[in-house]
């Protein structure tokens, strides 16, 4: 791997993938984009009532009919009542940092960047065994929708790769076969 790299043989990550379908890398941005626009929208509504969090989360179990003595009613206000500061700074930066990493992505894939689709590749990987052993744990429309989404993005993206690959493989042999024949 590190030869490949050293070589140029994986290409120079501010390359533009010149074969792929513009249009499904750009509903896979949008889709990622639309991820980090949900988180960030959420996480400015979470910091902007978080000084009324503990009267948010009362009123919301009383809207529920849910009993503040019984045991999920004093888990909620006693989650409520014990956030410190530093925790929702805490989550500031991880709302943040995910919709950051969200918005990059969805910048290179829309403009069609190899490093871009490498790390669509990746970084949905990375969710599957989590999204599996949650459908293990309840299965249910919305765990196995994720599953599927993420799973047809990441086999999108491979199939990039893929024939990316073949190209240079066969570009490769055809110059190899032209040198060789001067």
């Amino acid at each position: 791997m590190a030869t490949e790299i050293a070589s140029g043989s994986l290409g120079n990550t501010s390359e533009v993938d010149q074969h792929t379908s513009a249009a499904g890398l750009r509903a896979v941005a949008t889709f990622e984009a639309s991820k980090g626009l949900v988180v960030l929208v959420l996480g400015i509504t979470l910091l902007a009532v978080h000084s009324h969090f503990e009267e948010i989360v009362e009123n919301l179990l009383y809207h529920l009919h849910i009993d503040f003595d019984r045991r999920f009613g004093h888990m909620m206000l006693n989650a409520a009542t014990t956030v410190a500061d530093a925790r929702w700074w805490g989550i500031g930066a991880a709302v943040g940092t995910y919709c950051s990493v969200r918005f990059i992505e969805a910048w290179g894939l829309w403009n069609r960047r190899v490093w871009a689709e490498w790390f669509a590749l990746l970084s949905g990987a990375l969710y599957l065994p989590w999204e599996m052993l949650k459908i293990i744990e309840r299965a249910d429309w919305d765990r196995i929708a994720v599953l599927v989404i993420n799973l047809a993005i990441v086999l999108y993206m491979l199939w990039i790769r893929i024939q990316e690959n073949r190209v240079r493989r066969v570009r490769s042999e055809r110059a190899l076969a032209a040198s060789t024949q001067i």
